[in-house]
């Protein structure tokens, strides 16, 4: 049984989109779930990138990757959140 290349990358990519999203979804830390919803990006503009829609999956990556994903890293790197009771006054 002789297996698609194309087939198995889709295969690849698509797991690591449902992957990255569960990650997402189910991670502890923000941080985290930042990372894994960025490797969900990357893989979607990947199967864009398989469907010869280049255009959609540099869209993907400078949009999202670029500034979506930056202005919520900034958002959780400058939020201040309680680690300990008395920390915040």
């Amino acid at each position: 049984m002789q297996i698609d290349f194309e087939a198995l990358v889709f295969v690849i990519l698509a797991a690591t989109a449902i992957g990255g999203a569960l990650g997402c979804v189910y991670a502890r830390r923000v941080a985290r779930s930042l990372l894994c919803l960025m490797m969900t990006f990357f893989a979607v503009a990947g199967v864009f990138v398989m469907a010869s829609a280049e255009m959609l999956a540099a869209v993907q990556i400078l949009v999202y990757l670029g500034s979506v994903m930056l202005v919520v890293q900034f958002g959780v790197m400058l939020t201040r959140r309680q680690i300990q009771e008395g920390d915040i006054e």
